[in-house]
């Protein structure tokens, strides 16, 4: 590929590349509409055949049978039986986004079929991650005759065991990496199973709570052959996307193919306000238009996820199943709480685990440990750091329990497979309890063994990391001159969309410009006003950037030097007219 304007390295060290064809679009003529995303649609790995498919992409066009999948037609009986027979079911989830929105997916779902269900959240300080023996024996001491774990479960082979001992009937729906001996179950739905079929492995990357759909699809199938619904019309199921959507994105999913499709049409689900819940979320959040993948990743998944993080991890499902408004409002004005109060505590343990990083040496996989940090923000901070050095990175709380172990939470970068190594680590003794999938991970560790973990990470994983580094370049869409900026742009852009990971949204570059104003805003974000040669001018902001190379030289730049920016195109829809802004990734002198 040709570099970018010539920009082999830039402030952040990349180097600059296009993401497929050089579409240089400078000027004020820019013309964008179909050949823009078609464009981008073809530099995402679409081939050209399929472009109708993808520009408007459907269920009809994506959803695969959900028999593919190994266990499903068995799981769906089973849940069908338990609906027929009137039969009490639990569902067990987790206490993040994912786990909330595929527990409260299923509550609903038997809602509409005419039952209920109990919903049974851990609580992250006290049981930690999965179902323990212990909660799923009392489970069914309570009267619970099935028990559906969902985004848990599969590597959870000693609860199981005692949960069959006791003749408590588990279904596992769950999408996280398994090990080749599967624990004991009535079913397990995951298509990240080792003994997969490669159909149903191409469906690997879905969160817990598209499985969860699918098994809704596969229930709702088998009781309408049953005649269960009599002459009536089956469930609309469709009405369920918006916590498809909101599970997906916030559990950082890989958005592309079926994924993608479930959120494109999940965001329009949550447009018409049909669940009460997320109602009242959206309005807790201040979002006064139609939802985008970005509030569900930065606005309304952590104000759930600050739930099971610090406070009481069984809001989430209460919020996203309750069809009272004064309910809603009230969980969702705590949630909104928790969260500012979840940023006070991440800053805290931010800052100690920077400390740690700076005496850690240079280790291709950071393991940084320390007492007293709150655990539930352990995965936060171990997202920005890797964020910061590039390199997967373990945040671990030492004494999280009675038995002083730590809990430990991972992050990894694109390339590096962080749960498959985890899950040989505790195969190798290292750890109590491990497990995850690429990108992020979750673990419990004994103190004296946190050594041999960073050398046996070290030692697995350091080829995977040099490599990935070492190809680290900053992809970009579009190069433009500030007039090419506008909100037609953004808009036309945003057609190719949803953006998340695996899909990732169109990054641009702007220059030659000058940057007339500079100041810090918050506590770390660089806020800047760019003009170029054209006369034209335009906002930009870099978040998180302030203390970095690219932040200190944006900060202090000469009078007159000019830049490349490079980075998202943005609505800033806080004047009395929308206007296009940049928040930039990345910057290289032009001179």
């Amino acid at each position: 590929m040709t570099p970018v304007t010539a920009i082999d390295r830039s402030l952040s060290g990349q180097a600059w590349r296009w993401r497929g064809g050089n579409m240089d679009l400078a000027g004020d003529g820019l013309t964008a509409g179909n050949d823009l995303v078609d464009q981008l649609l073809l530099s995402r790995g679409v081939d050209r055949s399929e472009l109708d498919r993808h520009r408007r992409p459907t269920l009809r066009e994506f959803l695969p049978d959900p028999s593919i999948f190994r266990d499903m037609d068995k799981a769906a009986a089973r849940l069908a039986d338990a609906i027929v027979s009137g039969e009490a079911i639990a569902v067990y989830g987790d206490y993040d986004v994912d786990g909330a929105t595929s527990a409260a997916l299923l509550i609903r779902f038997l809602q509409l079929c005419g039952r209920s269900a109990r919903a049974y959240i851990p609580d992250r300080l006290l049981e930690g991650y999965g179902p323990t023996g212990e909660a799923l024996v009392r489970l069914g001491a309570e009267g619970a005759e099935l028990v559906i774990t969902v985004d848990c479960g599969a590597m959870a082979h000693d609860a199981l065991a005692m949960a069959a001992k006791a003749g408590v009937a588990v279904i596992v729906v769950d999408h996280h990496k398994c090990a080749t001996e599967l624990p004991i179950t009535v079913a397990l739905v995951n298509p990240n199973r080792l003994d997969e079929s490669d159909e149903a492995a191409a469906y690997g990357h879905l969160a817990a709570v598209g499985m969860a759909f699918l098994l809704a699809i596969a229930t709702a199938r088998d009781l309408r052959q049953r005649g269960y619904f009599g002459k009536g019309a089956p469930p609309d199921l469709m009405g369920l996307l918006d916590l498809v959507a909101l599970g997906t994105v916030a559990d950082v999913a890989q958005l592309r193919g079926l994924n993608r499709a479930l959120v494109a049409q999940g965001l329009k689900v949550m447009a018409r306000r049909d669940n009460v819940g997320l109602a009242a979320l959206i309005d807790a959040s201040r979002i006064n238009r139609q939802p985008t993948c970005s509030d569900l990743g930065f606005a309304l998944g952590p104000r759930i996820n600050a739930a099971g993080r610090i406070g009481d991890s069984s809001l989430g499902v209460r919020l996203l199943t309750t069809a009272d408004p004064d309910e809603a409002a009230t969980i969702a004005a705590s949630l909104s709480q928790l969260n500012d109060e979840r940023r006070g505590i991440e800053q805290v343990v931010q800052e100690a685990a920077e400390a740690c990083l700076a005496l850690a040496g240079d280790t291709c996989v950071p393991v940084l440990a320390g007492s007293g940090w709150h655990p539930g923000v352990i995965g936060i901070v171990a997202g920005r750091i890797k964020e910061k050095t590039g390199k997967p990175t373990l945040v671990i709380a030492l004494d999280a329990d009675d038995a002083g172990h730590g809990k430990g939470s991972g992050r990894s970068i694109s390339g590096v497979d962080l749960g498959a190594a985890v899950i040989a680590a505790r195969e190798a003794g290292l750890l109590v309890a491990g497990g995850g999938h690429a990108m992020a991970c979750g673990l419990t560790v004994a103190p004296d063994r946190l050594d041999a973990l960073r050398a046996f990470l070290d030692e697995r994983l350091a080829r995977d990391v040099a490599r990935a580094r070492t190809a680290q370049t900053l992809l970009l869409d579009l190069s433009l001159a500030p007039g090419g900026l506008t909100p037609d742009l953004v808009t036309s852009l945003d057609a190719a969309g949803p953006f998340g990971v695996g899909w990732p949204g169109p990054r641009i570059a702007i220059g030659p410009v000058r940057l007339v104003k500079v100041d810090l805003v918050g506590q770390d974000h660089v806020r800047m006003v760019a003009a170029g040669n054209d006369g034209r001018s335009f906002k930009a902001i870099a978040f998180r950037a302030a203390s970095t190379e690219l932040g200190q030289a944006l900060l202090h730049a000469p009078k007159g030097r000019q830049f490349w920016l490079a980075g998202r195109a943005r609505i800033d829809d806080w004047a009395s007219r929308p206007a296009a802004e940049l928040h930039v990734e990345d910057a290289a002198f032009a001179d």
